[in-house]
């Protein structure tokens, strides 16, 4: 089987950072079986808490340049600078390989590549915040980053937030409950097709 061959659905959930979609993800894969999450690869140090192939596939600078030679992403960035994420054929096919459909967590750019690569066998949702403001203030208040890195966070997730309608469905998270509900919703539709 070539790196390109469809074999199964993918529910894309993106949004800028700060907008709640990691919630609404581990949400959903708590009570649906029949979902796997996409593990991601980056060239980012791991953070304390984090284990290899669990939240991403933790790569050199090296490893990843390599892997980008080699054809190995379906989709890849360089979200910050310096800073590459992306999405690993491998990856994918081991998930199809025990009939999952693949839930995906990520940017908006790789997002759209994704779309794109497969796009009659996906679903992708953009997870919107209830204004720039409040996802302004939530990415403060997270306490995550310097004030560099901060500034840098909010300039992408204003550009992020542009491409809203650029996607299947468009899921408000002003309200958690309503979100996660209307998000359960969504993947009961998809199964059932």
């Amino acid at each position: 089987m070539s790196p390109d061959t469809p074999t199964g659905k993918l529910l894309i959930f993106t949004a800028p950072s700060g907008a709640g979609k990691t919630t609404i993800v581990r949400h959903l894969l708590k009570h649906f079986g029949q979902l796997a999450f996409s593990v991601s690869a980056t060239n980012r140090p791991m953070r304390p808490g984090e284990e290899d192939g669990v939240a991403y596939y933790f790569l050199s600078d090296e490893e990843f340049a390599d892997r980008i030679a080699a054809g190995d992403f379906v989709e890849y960035e360089e979200v910050y600078p310096g800073r590459f994420y992306g999405t690993l054929h491998a990856e994918l096919h081991r998930l199809w390989a025990q009939d999952k459909v693949i839930v995906f967590d990520i940017e908006v750019k790789g997002a759209t590549n994704l779309k794109k690569f497969y796009p009659e066998q996906s679903t992708a949702v953009f997870v919107a915040p209830p204004s720039p403001e409040i996802l302004f203030q939530r990415l403060r208040d997270r306490n995550t980053e310097s004030e560099a890195d901060l500034k840098v966070r909010i300039e992408r997730a204003e550009e992020e937030l542009a491409y809203l309608n650029s996607f299947d469905r468009v899921l408000l998270n002003d309200d958690l409950d309503t979100a996660l509900a209307q998000a359960e919703m969504l993947v009961r539709e998809m199964l059932e097709v």
